[in-house]
């Protein structure tokens, strides 16, 4: 009986240390979800549905058929001299990230800002006035509508956002030129103006470290040879290089970074999309990358001042549609023929026209600075 007695109380027992261990899983599995909600109901959330997406409703069944598989999300960096206003502003970094969703290998394509292109509502105008005039949806419109695409999310950031990440992650190691250098330390203190930094000159050029402050302002730099064309390979290469060190760092590395940047970001994307693109953050491969157009010239418009027009935009789009989707059969839309006509009709500019060669500047994969990018020996791809 004593016996009896001695097993009842062990089993109570038992059970007591199971429902205790329970209880404190539960309520750290609580703690955990109250966190990660609190923390995403900072980020400002955008609905776009597809009708506000401006997808090109003539889109042929096969292009909408080599589009599957894939991810494209627009993201936008915003030259606004403030923080958290997304309402408006030139959008000065236009680029398209496509995913191939089994492989997780991605490509990157930098819009040019300057290219002249549709923006709705019958205007043809320089591709960042499409934010300017209505926000992010309508710049998400602008890139469909002239590029046959599907893109149904975008993430906006401003400087502030990224110095964050940036000097989260401990810096960035970047090859820089000696004007590259004197670029940095001109102009970081447009950036310091807006996050209340006072950061400290770059002394060296070559190999070095930046902190959040110095990388954001080289990924601005635009008065060197090159131009824009330039300054849009610095942006991937600052965001390739952003991206590897994040597939380094440690889950609390990666926690502080969401929790600081999360009120300084606005994006259509939700809780489970955010979740699941960030479980595959070291599947991540920056495979390619380019600028666009591919195929272009440059004339100061009597509307838009010096401005980028694509030769032409069908052209362009075909090419487009075969760097990313490797579609060979690609065939415009009726929509895109439209508007290439009018960008022709209001320019002169035609495939035929003399270009200029950027293909320099669009292989940014794998470079640590401009004086890295794999040069092309073919001209305009």
């Amino acid at each position: 009986m004593a016996n009896n007695r001695r097993k009842k109380r062990k089993k109570k027992k038992s059970r007591k240390i199971v429902l205790f261990i329970f209880e404190i899983l539960l309520l750290a599995i609580l703690l955990l979800a109250a966190y990660f909600v609190s923390m995403m109901n900072k980020v400002d959330y955008e609905q776009m549905d597809e009708s506000e997406a401006g997808i090109n409703d003539d889109l042929s069944d096969d292009t909408l058929l080599s589009l599957e598989g894939y991810t494209n999300i627009a993201l936008f960096g915003l030259d606004n001299r403030s923080k958290n206003k997304y309402e408006g502003g030139n959008s000065d970094v236009i680029m398209i990230a496509s995913i191939n969703n089994k492989t997780k290998d991605v490509k990157l394509v930098s819009v040019y800002r300057d290219s002249y292109l549709s923006i709705g509502g019958g205007l043809y105008r320089k591709a960042n006035a499409a934010y300017a005039n209505g926000g992010a949806k309508q710049a998400v419109q602008m890139l469909n509508s002239n590029l046959d695409l599907d893109i149904k999310e975008y993430v906006c950031v401003d400087w502030a956002a990224m110095v964050e990440v940036i000097d989260n992650l401990g810096g960035l190691d970047l090859e820089i030129t000696q004007g590259e250098m004197q670029q940095i330390n001109k102009y970081k203190k447009d950036v310091d103006k807006v996050t209340g930094k006072m950061t400290p000159d770059v002394t060296q050029y070559g190999l070095v470290h930046l902190d959040g402050t110095q990388a954001t302002t080289y990924a601005r730099i635009r008065k060197l040879a090159g131009d824009d064309f330039k300054r849009a390979s610095r942006q991937r290469i600052v965001l390739q290089a952003i991206l590897e060190k994040a597939k380094k760092a440690d889950i609390a590395t990666l926690t502080s970074i969401c929790n600081s940047v999360m009120d300084d970001i606005s994006t259509t994307l939700s809780i489970g999309q955010i979740l699941s693109l960030a479980k595959d953050v070291t599947s991540y491969k920056v495979e390619s990358t380019t600028g666009f157009p591919f195929n272009l010239t440059t004339e100061a418009l009597s509307a838009t001042g010096d401005t980028v027009i694509p030769a032409d935009l069908v052209t362009n789009v075909t090419q487009l549609h075969k760097y990313l989707f490797d579609d060979n059969t690609y065939v415009p839309s009726q929509t895109v023929q439209a508007i290439s006509d009018t960008i022709v009709s209001q320019t002169g500019i035609t495939k035929d026209s003399a270009l200029i060669n950027t293909s320099d500047y669009n292989e940014t994969a794998g470079a640590t600075g401009t004086d890295k990018i794999q040069k092309s020996t073919e001209g305009n791809q």
